[in-house]
This record gives C-alpha cells, structure tokens and sequence, in this order.
C-alpha cells in the first residue's frame, strides 16, 4: 500500500502578523513556520499505519520553496519514506490541487491524506479538488481511520455528531483530531532523515490568470474585555459588531 501525505507550511499561531510599511502585502520575514497541525494528525496516522501493517510506504508531498526543506525533514523523521517538492510558491488551492493530481497520475497512490485545511487561509477545499480530478471517494474532517484488506473504516464529524463510514480504496481524507497522537522524532529518525531522498520537480501548471495585489490584516474589537454576565446584551452587541468597545 502506498500512502501519500499532503502537507501545507504555515505561519506558527504565536507569530505576530504584520504589514509591510512600503506596500500592501504582509511581512513574512520574521515568521516562524510550522508543519499545518491537521497535516501533523495526518501523518502521524499514516506512520501509525505503516507501523502496524506490512508493505506500506508513506511519502510526504508539499508545494514551495527551498526554505520548507527543514520542516520537510522532520516529516521524514518522523517516519516517512521519503518526500516530493514542488519547487514553487504556491498561490492557489487550485495550483496545489492540480499538482498533487499530476504527480498522482504518474505515480498511483492508495490513500491520500491530508488536514482538513491549512490554518492560515482555513479555505479546506483541497482534498476535495483533488478526490474530483482523480475520482478517488473524499471523506472530511476524519476522526478516525483504520484499514482492514482494501476498505476503510472511517469515522467522521457531521453536523449532527459522528459518522461511521466503510469505502474502497483509493480515497482522499481530510483529516484532524484525534485521529492520531502527534508524534516527535527520535534520535535515530533524526540521523535516518538525512539520507532519506527528497525529490524535488518544477511545477506543471501555471500560478494561474490572477494576481495578488493587496493583503489585509483583521482587526477585533475582542481586546480581552470581560464582559459581567448580568450584562450580556453588551456582549451579543458586541458580536454583531453593532457596537465597539473603547
């Protein structure tokens, strides 16, 4: 069974955003980037499975630049078997989605898994992009995950609770917690990771017929003020934005 994990590169949660003075878009040069924490579940999983069954190999598949190849790394000591970069600053789900596809194609995978969505522009549509273009079944978010001969069993959130879900392989999950335990490298996974090959294409297909001309940074008016609980009209103001706090 091959299993390939599509992983998104974003800016840790406690990085402070801010603009450039010069221009309009955002100053990513003092960010810190993590692995996306859906993806980390995702991986994890896939390690999980590959550690419990025999013949399973695990590959780690990310879009962007040079500067992702430590993060990449570390997925690799974690478990995988070895990566694929698209060397390219992406700049659409649909880009992502239609390089994941093409290498699919050329190389056939079982299971695809990913997060949910990546936590910087939350848009959680490219699993479902990718299960359309390949015509692989598509479940999202999954909580569980387990493979028994050529079926899935999954478990997914719904609206209304859970849902428990059999399916043929080949398949495209969107997944988070608690679908696995987060795992952290060890020593030796550390050291096998350097020699793990990272293989590394050009990007098949066009950014796309847009340009990005303006980044903005969301303001709150939720600046830790506690609201009394005898006055929650405030508070349901407040939320509809019909007021602000000063």
């Amino acid at each position: 069974m091959k299993i390939l994990v599509c992983i998104s590169i974003v800016p840790d949660t406690t990085s402070k955003i801010t603009k450039e003075a010069s221009d309009n878009f955002l100053n990513k040069n003092n960010l810190t980037y993590i692995v996306g924490p859906y993806d980390d579940y995702a991986l994890s999983r896939a390690i999980e499975i590959k550690e419990s069954l025999d013949n399973v190999e695990v590959a780690v598949f990310h879009v962007g630049l040079e500067t992702s190849e430590p993060l990449i790394r570390k997925c690799l000591a974690l478990g995988a078997d070895y990566a694929i970069r698209i060397n390219c600053e992406p700049k659409s789900s649909i880009q992502i989605a239609n390089e994941i596809c093409a290498y699919v194609k050329e190389n056939s995978f079982d299971l695809i898994l990913m997060g949910k969505e990546a936590i910087d522009y939350n848009s959680g549509i490219i699993h479902g992009l990718v299960a359309a273009k390949l015509n692989y079944n598509h479940f999202s978010p999954v909580i569980k995950l387990e493979i028994i001969n050529n079926e899935i069993e999954l478990q997914i959130e719904t609206d209304l609770g859970k849902s428990s879900i059999q399916c043929q392989l080949p398949a495209v999950l969107g997944c988070q917690e608690p679908i696995a335990d987060w795992k952290i490298p060890s020593m030796r996974g550390i050291m096998s990771a350097r020699t793990k090959e990272i293989k590394v294409t050009e990007m098949l297909y066009k950014e796309g017929d847009f340009i990005i001309n303006q980044e903005t940074v969301n303001e709150t008016n939720r600046k830790k003020i506690i609201v009394p609980k005898e006055n929650l009209t405030v508070l349901i103001q407040a939320l509809k934005k019909d007021i602000q706090f000063k």
